[in-house]
């Protein structure tokens, strides 16, 4: 049994394991960082709130407790027909089930000519050891400019918390803006949700650009040819599949995610799962976001069982509503669910405690170390 990816729906998967190990098996889990970052909290660790401890999990002794072999590298290919799995150290690994939670690539082709002013946000840690290197280089300049790219919740959050960052950490003049589609920004949210990101987003002297933005080596153009001047660009934009999906003949919906049931189940290659952003489901549209793969993680554990033991799959239906709470940067939270909303100190207190503790239920088998 093998678990490519140390992301938010594996964690769920290895407490799982050490809870009930499932026997006559032999584990491994391939990850291409040992420590995994909470992505609900990058936010707050931009804007000062957190430590960087805070929102990493080290895999080590979960995977240990769990009876699974870590194993430190990237996947870079896939044969389900030989069930083999391909990794960047050369090494071959073969498997009788395989979950797939790998994680998807920021799409930054458009932005590719801003080179190192680029930083992408996927894959979690290695943006957060430039967006540090980036701090420390502006320190004592008299003018920094930073733009993020992408309207979601994400794009938002980043905005506000990177305002705040770098007019704490920065002297001189900080300028933030936030370029999307206008009708990309928050998406699926409510118009009072709009509303409110948008008051906070003036309040703090945030300027929104509408349009699709290329990137350009001094900074961003707006479809409209206005060029705007950036210092570093944060991507916050959709998510994409590895390029190595393409290769492997599994079933794939448009734009190359892999196509899986709601049993979390590969339509083409029963003995492969697969969850968070590579995949798209067939039955129903489902957002790819953080919170949809942390509550796949049990329902992969539970498959995986299920497939050793030939019992019924079960499903993962996501609720007809889902909670989101936007961090501002400044200890507020606007909450969204469906047509209801608030904001204020109160929920991002709220926010804060539910990230904490899921941290803390993973970051806590470090105790057991010996």
């Amino acid at each position: 049994m093998v678990l490519a990816g140390g992301g938010h729906a594996h964690l769920a998967v290895l407490a799982d394991w050490i809870g009930v190990p499932p026997e006559g098996t032999e584990r491994w889990l391939v990850t291409s960082h040992r420590q995994t970052a909470y992505s609900g909290m990058l936010p707050g660790w931009i804007a000062g709130d957190y430590p960087a401890e805070a929102l990493t999990i080290d895999l080590e002794p979960l995977a240990r407790l769990a009876g699974a072999r870590l194993v430190i590298a990237d996947v870079v290919g896939l044969n389900p027909e030989r069930h083999l799995l391909d990794l960047s150290t050369e090494v071959r690994l073969g498997f009788d089930l395989l979950s797939l939670a790998t994680g998807g690539e920021s799409d930054v082709s458009h932005l590719a000519a801003l080179g190192d002013r680029l930083l992408p946000v996927r894959p979690v840690l290695p943006f957060m050891a430039r967006w540090e290197a980036f701090v420390a280089g502006r320190q004592g300049r008299t003018l920094t400019r930073v733009a993020v790219v992408g309207g979601g919740a994400a794009g938002v959050e980043l905005a506000l918390a990177a305002e705040r960052s770098l007019r704490r950490q920065i002297g001189g003049t900080t300028k933030v803006i936030l370029v999307a589609p206008r009708d990309a920004l928050l998406a699926g949210h409510s118009e009072e949700v709009r509303r409110r990101a948008g008051d906070v987003l003036r309040a703090r002297g945030i300027a929104f650009h509408e349009g699709h933005a290329a990137g350009a080596p001094d900074g961003l153009m707006l479809p409209d040819g206005t060029m705007l001047a950036c210092d570093a660009v944060i991507a916050a934009t959709g998510s994409r599949p590895p390029d190595w999906i393409a290769d492997t003949g599994l079933a794939v919906r448009e734009g190359g995610f892999v196509a899986v049931g709601s049993d979390l189940r590969s339509v083409s290659h029963p003995d492969i799962f697969a969850a968070g952003d590579i995949v798209s489901r067939s039955d129903r549209r489902v957002e790819r976001s953080g919170v949809h793969a942390v509550k796949a993680g049990p329902v992969i554990a539970a498959n995986l069982k299920a497939a050793l033991a030939g019992t019924p799959m079960h499903d993962y239906i996501p609720r007809r509503r889902t909670l989101y709470l936007l961090a501002t940067g400044d200890r507020r939270a606007i909450l969204s669910w469906g047509k209801l909303t608030a904001g204020g100190h109160l929920v991002w207190r709220l926010k804060d405690w539910i990230d904490r503790r899921f941290v803390e239920r993973y970051a806590g088998f470090g105790q057991f170390r010996s």
